[in-house]
């Protein structure tokens, strides 16, 4: 059974990503979904000198450790001014600080949706070309345009053309 860890770039408590992660991580047969918050690892901003003066942080650790013992990690982001949210950005560059092939050789499926029509385009641009250089081995992605005429909170994704593409996606990874 392949272990599935989860979670969207986000730290919003009603998070479209999050629905959006959930969703297309339980769409793989013969798995075990773990869908992390990101809530769950807010640490302080990282510098330097806050490692210097306290080390790594142990939530951080917590983090890197998830990814490691996944055999897939989905991730689908929020797009924030073109980019990661800072709540995502923040954990990301702690766990790097413990190694900075974050990804630790797992296979990756990027996800990112919005209101807008470019669906997160820009930020998923932004992790498909950055993360195989973070150990990531990127599989698939997907962007969900439009995200609350094309999905259901409890249907999923409604236009079938998208949904298709996706679970294409999801078959061959």
């Amino acid at each position: 059974m392949k272990k599935i860890i989860a979670f969207a770039g986000s730290s919003s408590k009603t998070s479209i990503n999050k629905q959006l992660v959930t969703y297309a991580a339980n769409q793989f047969e013969n798995a075990s979904v773990e869908v992390l918050d990101l809530n769950d690892y807010e640490m302080p901003v990282f510098s330097v000198d806050k490692q210097k003066e306290h080390g790594i942080h142990a939530l951080a650790t917590d983090f890197y450790e998830k990814l490691g013992s996944a055999d897939l990690i989905v991730i689908s982001f929020a797009e924030h001014n073109g980019n990661f949210s800072t709540a995502f950005k923040n954990v990301l560059d702690w766990a790097s600080r413990i190694n900075a092939k974050t990804f630790q050789e797992k296979e990756m499926l990027l996800l990112a949706t919005s209101p807008g029509a470019r669906g997160g385009s820009s930020v998923l641009d932004i992790a498909t070309k950055r993360f195989p250089f973070q150990g990531g081995i990127v599989k698939g992605s997907f962007s969900l345009p439009s995200f609350n005429d094309n999905f259901d909170s409890e249907k999923g994704i409604t236009n079938d053309e998208l949904k298709n593409q996706l679970l294409e996606i999801i078959k061959s990874i």
